[in-house]
């Protein structure tokens, strides 16, 4: 370490620790876990709750209006690269945000609901609390302040060499076992203690600046971006088995690890090409020769990365650019995707007749309540927390209930917020490879879970 200035040390320590302080560690607050990010956020969250759904319908609808825009190329569109990369669109996507605009402005309105808050009318499909109301009123109004502050931050985890310095640490573990670099082990640790929307945030960086490869970003961000340990204990909560928050935890655990190591081996994450949008920024497998350790190649790494930063100016630069992608390009893409969800799954038998398949899988792990289970397999897509409130409803078996709050868990992938965001992001993983990932994650849970089930209860 003595061939480096004590600059360029302090430019790696000193941002890198502020980074693992505010999205790394965990701090309790009242009974639960939670990290400074997101407590900070809560904090914000609470002082203008009245503000932030407006704050939402304003950013979607200039994401709709300038995505529509930009399919005509102007100039002032084009002629600014954070304006470019944040609201240039594809027909498609134009199509999503325009829809996403739709939805929010009917459901900040409440049109079509009574004075009651009931359905009155068509439109109170859409803005009735299952529906836009909980995407716009519960998700949205706490991604804005998220995207907000931690698009603000990430810089500290991004751009001051700690990403470079625990990938050569982590390599020869994450890359034999999980098929992906070491520097994941960033992206998952933030998703597990803080938000899997963080975890999708760092992955989706990390792709576009050409650190991860198409197969790398999709294997990271539909299986590294774990449920947060708050959110899981709020499942096991809503079936009211809370006694059993050891087992039900360490069980999720394992489940995760396993699907992190048989998912990424079989298609669609195995037919991903090691493609990369930007070339040459990709760290070697291999030690490169001159470092007789992972320590001073990282160290190096990091130093370089510190050297070649523009200090502040860079910073905001980055900052600002994460929150903005985020703001405009996947808000509308959760109200729109989230919404007609959530309404097919509230008011129709689709996610009924899905969930069919998974009767004699079921009937042959001997899973109690069967039939009513089958129904909470497949509407784990749309939400997560829909399966709990299902079964805390309709299961009266609490093996059964068990069973349910830890595959909704395990499934990860869920179109109201990580699914949205994976689809609103450049990582390349669309809707079709997104549910049959979910459909693998779920019956491998179920192989794990159901026979271990039988022992607990």
């Amino acid at each position: 370490m003595g061939k480096y200035t004590s600059k360029q040390l302090i430019g790696f320590i000193l941002p890198s620790v502020v980074g693992i302080l505010l999205f790394m560690i965990p701090i309790q607050v009242d009974d639960s876990w939670t990290i400074v990010v997101k407590l900070i956020a809560d904090i914000i969250g609470d002082a203008f709750a009245g503000f932030l759904p407006i704050l939402c319908v304003i950013i979607v609808t200039v994401s709709a209006v300038l995505g529509v825009a930009s399919l005509g190329k102007p100039s002032f569109i084009t002629s600014y690269p954070i304006i470019n990369e944040t609201f240039t669109a594809t027909p498609i996507w134009a199509i999503i945000r325009v829809i996403g605009c739709l939805f929010i402005w009917i459901t900040f309105l409440g049109l079509g609901l009574d004075a009651d808050g009931e359905i009155a009318g068509p439109l109170g499909y859409i803005s009735t609390g299952d529906a836009g109301g909980f995407v716009l009123d519960e998700l949205l109004t706490v991604l804005v302040v998220i995207f907000l502050l931690a698009g603000l931050l990430l810089p500290l985890l991004l751009d001051f060499g700690l990403l470079e310095f625990i990938g050569a640490l982590l390599t020869k573990v994450m890359r034999p076992l999980f098929k992906i670099p070491g520097r994941a082990a960033v992206d998952c640790i933030t998703s597990w203690i803080g938000d899997g929307t963080l975890g999708v945030m760092l992955t989706a960086n990390q792709y576009e600046g050409g650190y991860y490869s198409e197969r790398e970003a999709s294997i990271v961000s539909t299986t590294f971006s774990a449920v947060s340990i708050t959110f899981s204990i709020v499942v096991l909560a809503q079936v009211g088995l809370m006694d059993y928050f050891g087992l039900y935890y360490l069980l999720i655990c394992v489940v995760g690890i396993v699907c992190a190591l048989i998912v990424p081996r079989i298609p669609p994450l195995s037919m991903k090409k090691d493609n990369y949008l930007v070339e040459g920024k990709a760290m070697p497998d291999s030690l490169p020769e001159g470092y007789s350790s992972s320590v001073q190649y990282g160290l190096s790494l990091a130093v370089q990365r510190v050297d070649e930063h523009r200090g502040i100016v860079q910073f905001i630069e980055n900052g600002v650019k994460n929150s903005a992608g985020m703001w405009f390009g996947v808000m509308p893409v959760v109200m729109c995707i989230g919404t007609l969800a959530l309404m097919l799954a509230n008011n129709t038998p689709v996610f009924d007749y899905l969930g069919m398949p998974f009767m004699p899988l079921l009937e042959l792990l001997q899973v109690p309540e069967a039939s009513e289970v089958s129904k909470t397999m497949i509407v784990g897509f749309t939400d997560m927390f829909t399966p709990s409130v299902i079964a805390a409803e309709a299961v009266t078996s609490d093996m059964s209930r068990f069973i349910v709050a830890v595959i909704s868990v395990t499934q990860l992938i869920y179109l109201s917020e990580v699914g949205g965001l994976i689809l609103g992001s450049k990582i390349p993983v669309n809707l079709l490879e997104l549910f049959i990932l979910f459909l693998e994650r779920t019956i491998i849970s179920l192989f794990i879970v159901a026979p271990l089930a039988h022992l607990i209860f």
